[in-house]
C-alpha cells in the first residue's frame, strides 16, 4: 500500500515530470557538466528537496532521461514492426520510427547521443545497452529477411552494427546542425542501407510508395 493518498502520488508524479522536463532544457542549453541542480529547481519551479526526493543527484536525473527516451523509442519501434508482416518492411519500418523519434525528441536525442559520450562508464555502459537493444531489432528483422529469402544470407549482426553506426552519424550531424532533415536521412539512408543487403529497387520503390 502506498504511503500517498491517489492525490499526493499524482501530484508527486506531477512534480518528477516537470523536473525531468526542466532538466532536459537545462542540460540540452548547458551540458551535463555545466548544469548545476539549482538550475534545474529553478527551471522546474519546485525545491531543491523536491528534486533530491526523486533523484539522489545530478547524475541520476541525466540517466532517467536517457532511459525514458529509450523506453520511448522502442514503444514506438514495437508497434511499428508489429503492423509489418515482412523483415525488410520491419526494418524499414524500425529505421522510420527512430528517425521520426529523434526529430520529435531533438533536445532529448542530443542528450542521448553527445553528452552521454565521454562522461564515463556508468553513461557509456548505459548508451551502449540501448543502442545494442536497437541493434538486435534491426539485426532479428533482417534475420527473417533472410528466412524469407528477401535478402541473401549475410552476417546480420555486423550489418545491424554498420547500420545503427551510420544511422548514429547522420542523426549526431542533424541534431548539432538542423541539416540533412530526417525525411532526407530516411530516403537516402533507405535506399543505401536495403541496397547493401541486396534488397531490389523495385522492392525499395515500392516502400517508398507507403510513405
Amino acid at each position: 500500500m502506498s504511503i500517498f493518498s491517489d492525490q499526493d502520488s499524482t501530484e508527486v508524479k506531477d512534480t518528477r515530470q516537470r523536473i525531468l522536463e526542466a532538466a532536459v532544457k537545462v542540460f540540452s542549453s548547458k551540458g551535463y557538466h555545466e548544469t548545476r541542480v539549482d538550475e534545474i529547481v529553478e527551471a522546474s519551479r519546485t525545491s531543491k528537496g523536491a528534486v533530491y526526493f526523486h533523484f539522489p543527484g545530478k547524475q541520476e536525473v541525466f540517466l532517467t532521461l536517457i532511459d525514458e527516451l529509450s523506453g520511448l523509442l522502442e514503444a514506438r519501434l514495437a508497434q511499428a514492426i508489429e503492423e509489418e508482416e515482412h523483415g525488410v518492411e520491419k526494418v524499414d519500418a524500425a529505421l522510420r520510427v527512430c528517425l521520426e523519434t529523434f526529430g520529435r525528441y531533438q533536445r532529448l536525442a542530443k542528450i542521448f547521443l553527445i553528452q552521454a559520450v565521454g562522461l564515463g562508464s556508468a553513461f557509456e555502459e548505459k548508451r551502449t545497452e540501448i543502442l545494442d537493444r536497437f541493434v538486435r531489432v534491426i539485426q532479428t528483422n533482417l534475420d527473417q529477411a533472410v528466412e524469407e529469402g528477401q535478402i541473401e544470407p549475410i552476417d546480420t549482426e555486423i550489418v545491424a552494427y554498420a547500420w545503427m553506426g551510420a544511422l548514429n552519424e547522420v542523426i549526431i550531424r542533424w541534431v548539432l546542425t538542423g541539416e540533412p532533415s530526417p525525411e532526407r536521412v530516411h530516403r537516402t539512408l533507405r535506399l543505401t542501407l536495403l541496397r547493401s543487403v541486396g534488397v531490389s529497387d523495385e522492392r525499395i520503390a515500392a516502400l517508398s510508395e507507403l510513405d
